[in-house]
């Protein structure tokens, strides 16, 4: 990735002490692997059975123990369209005070910096593609993502907001779909390519003739590798600092099934596939326009989805084999 051309007003991260919530969970441990990488030496990692973010007296403990320069905000309330379906009000309520307190009680310590991982589920349901960060207030987001979706768009206008009353500098991330080694493979919560991943290699072990996959293929996602994103919320902790959302992404749209044979291709599932057109389909296409990310911090994302696929599958297939054993 090519430096942005902001490289004077770099935030050094090495000289900061960090806060990352979420930091032992999927993105969040990615993320301060990159911080890690980069010599940062005070990267404090919140857990939650010591810190609940959804009371305010458990967020200015955090705070009072960790005392932040630099705070990422990634702990969410996920899932797949399964999940969003069944917990509409636990994932707006979670993750709508989780982010309101914190946000809040930064502001109350002197945060310098916050920045904090929205969800491209706050766009309109029949966003034109590719989604521009403009189009974020022009209809209402698809049903299943809704309470999710804007719960966290709540939580960009709070950023907004006190940037303008108190001089607050939170930005505010949108990272599309995203993958990788050491994501949810639950399939009772995960998103669609964890789930895929697992079906498909269990059916090859197996030896099962078919798989069965929820909707009918047509609906559009596009997937981003978990490290390209940790890589883009980092370097926007180091040279982004304005108000306006941005958007983290890939900017190449696959169809579901498209991407069910490039699964099945990276699994080695050759049995046949069978389309249960009676579950939902959700958002019918998701393609964002990268462009901003790119001129504002320099982040492009650099891992083809073949690729990342395959090295998915091959974690998955190491660790499920290992919790076996174990």
């Amino acid at each position: 990735m090519d430096r942005a051309d902001t490289n004077e007003t770099m935030l050094d991260l090495k000289t900061q002490s960090i806060c990352v919530t979420g930091g032992g969970g999927f993105l969040g441990s990615f993320v301060v692997d990159a911080l890690r990488q980069r010599g940062c030496e005070r990267v404090f990692v919140p857990r939650k059975r010591d810190y609940d973010l959804t009371r305010m007296d458990n967020i200015e403990r955090l705070l009072d123990d960790s005392r932040p320069d630099v705070l990422f905000h990634l702990a969410a309330v996920v899932g797949g369209i399964g999940a969003n379906r069944d917990n509409p009000g636990l994932y707006f309520y979670e993750n709508a005070v989780m982010g309101i307190q914190l946000i809040e009680a930064a502001r109350k310590f002197g945060v310098a910096k916050s920045i904090v991982a929205g969800t491209i589920c706050s766009y309109p349901k029949f966003c034109p593609t590719p989604f521009h960060e403009d189009d974020l207030w022009n209809g209402y987001p698809e049903e299943t993502n809704a309470p999710y979706g804007i719960a966290k768009k709540a939580i960009l206008v709070q950023c907004q907001a006190y940037r303008q009353q108190y001089g607050m500098n939170a930005v505010f991330l949108m990272p599309v779909n995203l993958y990788g080694p050491r994501d949810n493979f639950d399939l009772e919560s995960s998103h669609v390519i964890p789930a895929l991943i697992r079906k498909f290699l269990a059916a090859r072990e197996e030896g099962r003739a078919e798989v069965e996959v929820w909707g009918d293929g047509t609906p559009t996602r596009e997937f981003l590798y978990v490290a390209d994103a940790a890589e883009g919320i980092v370097r926007a902790a180091e040279l982004y600092n304005d108000a306006d959302p941005v958007n983290l992404g890939s900017g190449h749209e696959v169809s579901i099934r498209e991407l069910v044979d490039m699964v099945a291709e990276a699994t080695g599932y050759h049995g046949q596939i069978v389309w249960n057109a009676s579950k939902p389909n959700g958002q019918p296409r998701r393609l964002l326009d990268t462009s901003r990310a790119a001129e504002r911090f320099g982040f492009r994302a650099q891992m083809p989805l073949a690729d990342g696929l395959k090295r998915t599958a091959e974690w998955w297939l190491q660790h499920s084999t290992e919790s076996v054993a174990a």
